[in-house]
């Protein structure tokens, strides 16, 4: 599955990131690579952890992109 991120670089210039489909899946990373490992590390704890609880899983996202000309 997937799942949209929010990535923004913090004061300190850690990088934070957020899975607002799963409230309170947060994690940082000094570079925006290592943050999206961890966001996905948590992501995936996350997920396990409601399979443990019986809780429902939020459905991932089905995304396409498309090029526009001139942009």
């Amino acid at each position: 599955m997937k799942y949209r991120v929010h990535i923004e670089q913090d004061e300190d210039g850690w990088f934070v990131v957020t899975c607002p489909s799963l409230p309170g899946c947060v994690s940082q990373g000094g570079t925006r690579d290592e943050a999206l490992r961890n966001i996905g590390e948590a992501v995936e704890a996350y997920i396990e952890s409601l399979r443990k609880h019986d809780e429902p899983i939020p459905p991932g996202i089905q995304e396409e992109l498309v090029d526009v000309a001139g942009g």
